[in-house]
């Protein structure tokens, strides 16, 4: 019997990857820097980020994609807590955000004039990690209370991160977590990863982090 194996999800990710070539090239001829931001739910995506962004936000004009299986709450707080402009995506059920969903939300978000713009993904490590969302970098987020063996359990998110946040530092002493294991677990996964140690909250260890985004963002 004659058959034919349809590699379904290889089409797929080569699609996403044309798609997202095709909108990073769009973004770096209007000058626009894109972050990706990926974590798990309750790492402190939108806590890092209303810090990061009421700093940035004096030398950056700055934009925000928030994406959510459903609700609004986070680009009403982005909004609310930083003043600049937010949209929500709807994933409608998907667990990751595709290049082209990303470029349907920019359709309808006014990007021009922007120099920044962040995307919220949606909380997982494992599926927003298999599709290239068109950014110019990944920054990913491991919040202490969630153990630094993750990079050993969620490889892939770790080996596409350009940049690896720990945050909520500042409850290190209640939760059982080893940085320098962490440290060398992440470098395993990938060497080239730039790591910061932050608390959003305590607004420690931010300094380096948002020097880092700037010199990124200078250097579009």
């Amino acid at each position: 019997m004659d058959f034919q194996v349809v590699k379904v999800k290889e089409d797929i990710l080569q699609d996403n990857n044309q798609k997202a070539n095709e909108l990073r090239a769009y973004l770096k001829s209007k000058h626009i820097y894109f972050i990706n931001v990926m974590a798990s739910p309750g790492s402190g995506k939108t806590t890092l980020l209303v810090n990061l962004i009421n700093k940035l936000k004096q030398n950056f004009n700055i934009g925000v994609m928030e994406a959510d299986i459903d609700g609004d709450v986070d680009a009403e707080r982005i909004s609310s807590l930083t003043g600049v402009r937010a949209i929500q995506i709807h994933t409608s059920g998907a667990c990751h955000l595709t290049a082209q969903m990303v470029e349907d939300a920019i359709k309808e978000f006014d990007i021009e004039g922007l120099d920044l713009l962040f995307l919220e993904n949606v909380g997982n490590l494992v599926c927003p990690a298999e599709f290239d969302t068109g950014s110019n970098i990944n920054m990913m987020l491991l919040s202490v209370p969630e153990g630094d063996d993750k990079p050993l359990k969620y490889p892939l998110m770790f080996e596409v991160s350009n940049i690896a946040v720990i945050t909520k530092i500042d409850t290190a002493e209640i939760f059982d977590f080893d940085f320098d294991k962490c440290y060398q677990n992440i470098k395993k996964r990938n060497e080239k990863a730039e790591i910061f140690k932050v608390s959003a909250l305590e607004d420690e260890g931010i300094a380096p982090l948002l020097c880092h985004i700037k010199k990124l963002v200078n250097n579009r």
